[in-house]
């Protein structure tokens, strides 16, 4: 029993020997453990903490993207109103271009009586819808060809012939011989010319020929004496030589402002300048000289001529036009009554641009702790 007993304190000593040495290399380990735990734990605040500065400078990059996509669409919407706003502009520029030709045209068949002017004015318009080539146009286009169609149709008035004839009659006013100037008719002398010796006879002097040479000076000397004219005729005015300047002078403002009531389609003004001017001629100016009795006749036929002739005006292309207008009026109208306008759109995205422009600037906040991080990171 006691050899038993021995043994088994021995077992049970060597157990509890076997027990020690184990809890102590048990201890040694978890306190190695436990020492590698503490330096991972470490390691993995440091990588928490790095990302904890990655996500933030993530949120800073993804609100800066936020800010540059918000910036994106109102520029989008932006350009989508301002190409709507210039086409419709276009098409306004095009329609106040057609309108300003057909009132330049209007004015000058009404005031200046200008046809060409009016032709050149609407035959421009035209052209300039004929380049756009929309269907929109169409009937103004067709308005407008009747119109040039029915204008050079119209009669006209040669407006630089006439000019030129005046022109002329300017410069023939300085030769014009005066009434008063004209030599007399010498009927001695021309029956002196008219005469001539009798085929035959002798051309040497003889008392006979001296006799009658005699007589013929002396008869010739009594017909000074008497002068026979028409007494129902009025004598020429005698002009002094200022006088003669002045009436050639005011004879051509006669014709200048002839031209000028040309020039402006005054058919009544022209027709009276040319009268006076006429009347001036025939008083004060010899009209047996061939000149002035050309002069006579040219103003007699230039007072014949139509200065002004009734045009036709733009009527049906003034009436297309104001169709157009309404029809682009009423396109325009806003919807139940919520107009859309381009103006707030263009600023609104402007603000947005600026915004998105200066949001890299800000500088980031700070990280937040980890424990507010984890589910909302994620998230995001």
């Amino acid at each position: 029993m006691a050899l038993v007993a021995l043994a088994a304190a021995g077992l049970a000593a060597w157990q509890v020997y076997e027990l020690r040495s184990g809890a102590i290399e048990i201890r040694e380990e978890v306190a190695q453990r436990l020492a590698a735990s503490d330096s991972a734990l470490a390691e993995a605040r440091g990588s928490a903490r790095q990302q904890q500065e990655s996500i933030a400078s993530l949120q800073g990059k993804i609100g800066a993207l936020e800010a540059h996509v918000a910036a994106t669409e109102g520029q989008a919407a932006a350009l989508e109103n301002l190409y709507q706003e210039f086409s419709r502009t276009r098409d306004d520029r095009i329609v106040a271009e057609t309108e300003q030709a057909i009132g330049i045209a209007a004015q000058q068949l009404q005031l200046a009586g200008n046809p060409e002017a009016a032709l050149i004015a609407l035959q421009g318009a035209e052209a300039r819808l004929a380049a756009q080539d929309r269907g929109q146009f169409q009937a103004l286009r067709r308005a407008l060809v009747r119109d040039i169609e029915r204008l050079q149709t119209a009669p006209q008035v040669d407006v630089p012939g006439i000019a030129l004839r005046l022109e002329m009659l300017l410069e023939r006013v300085d030769t014009l011989p005066l009434a008063f100037a004209g030599q007399l008719d010498d009927p001695a002398a021309a029956r002196n010319a008219g005469a001539s010796a009798p085929e035959g006879a002798s051309t040497e002097p003889s008392v006979i020929d001296f006799i009658t040479g005699l007589a013929r000076d002396i008869w010739r000397e009594m017909l000074t004496l008497v002068r026979i004219e028409r007494l129902d005729q009025s004598e020429p005015v005698l002009l002094a030589p200022a006088q003669s300047t002045y009436l050639r002078e005011n004879l051509k403002i006669r014709l200048l402002t002839a031209r000028l009531a040309l020039l402006a389609r005054d058919g009544r003004t022209f027709a009276a300048d040319l009268a006076q001017a006429q009347g001036w001629i025939e008083r004060f100016f010899d009209q047996r000289d061939p000149a002035v009795q050309e002069t006579l006749a040219e103003l007699a036929a230039l007072q014949a001529l139509p200065v002004k002739v009734e045009q036709p005006t733009p009527t049906e292309s003034l009436g297309a036009l104001r169709m157009l207008q309404a029809r682009s009026a009423e396109s325009r109208r806003p919807i139940n009554g919520a107009p859309a306008p381009a103006g707030g759109a263009a600023s609104g995205a402007r603000r947005s641009h600026d915004e998105a422009v200066s949001a890299p600037t800000i500088p980031s906040p700070p990280a937040p702790p980890a424990r507010e991080q984890g589910p909302g990171a994620g998230e995001r």
